[in-house]
């Protein structure tokens, strides 16, 4: 059910969202309760139930918010660059700024992953980002800056080698982002060979 807030209703809605992605983080997706979250907040039941049918609503709401947030950042970060390999190398770098960001949601997104009733919408946002990466990717190929290869196997490997040096390094060891990030554009850009 889609309703009209007003400025004070789209607030309440952002604390909720915001209240309850620390909770999850924090405390985990199950155990958290929604009596655990109106009372972390200070308001009734009525208050959550008035903007979300339910705690899996709010959850795939807060992974929709997260994802879009993502690609936010990186299509600011990318902005009008015309160079396509410039654009990859952008978008990787702030991948991992926004992963250093908002840690808390890694624990989210390793969750709902591996969690039927989450893991399509974890799916739809991967999508949409292989989809982004891909456009890149093949405008690279076409220009002769990237080898001619399979666009989609590319962005395959981009997006996951971004994603696990961004969880292992950025997220579990607290390494320095900009670090990693200059280790995560060296070898997609590079490769191995380092040619």
């Amino acid at each position: 059910m889609e309703r009209r807030l007003t400025p004070r209703g789209k607030e309440r809605r952002r604390q909720l969202l915001a209240f309850a992605t620390q909770r999850f983080a924090e405390h985990g997706y199950h155990p958290t309760s929604v009596a655990d979250i109106v009372s972390g907040l200070g308001v009734g039941k009525g208050v959550f139930y008035w903007y979300f049918e339910s705690k899996e609503q709010l959850m795939l709401e807060v992974l929709r918010e997260a994802q879009q947030s993502l690609r936010r950042a990186q299509q600011d970060a990318i902005g009008d660059e015309p160079d396509p390999v410039r654009r990859i190398e952008l978008g990787i770098r702030a991948s991992m700024a926004w992963f250093d960001r908002n840690r808390s949601l890694v624990n989210l997104f390793q969750f709902a992953a591996s969690e039927e009733r989450f893991a399509p919408a974890m799916r739809r946002g991967q999508e949409v980002a292989l989809a982004d990466t891909v456009r890149h990717v093949k405008e690279a190929v076409v220009e002769g800056r990237v080898r001619d290869s399979d666009p989609d196997l590319l962005s395959h490997a981009i997006l996951g080698v971004t994603g696990q040096l961004a969880r292992t390094f950025i997220h579990e060891r607290n390494a320095s982002v900009d670090e990693i990030a200059d280790a995560a554009v060296a070898f997609c850009l590079d490769g191995l060979s380092g040619s």
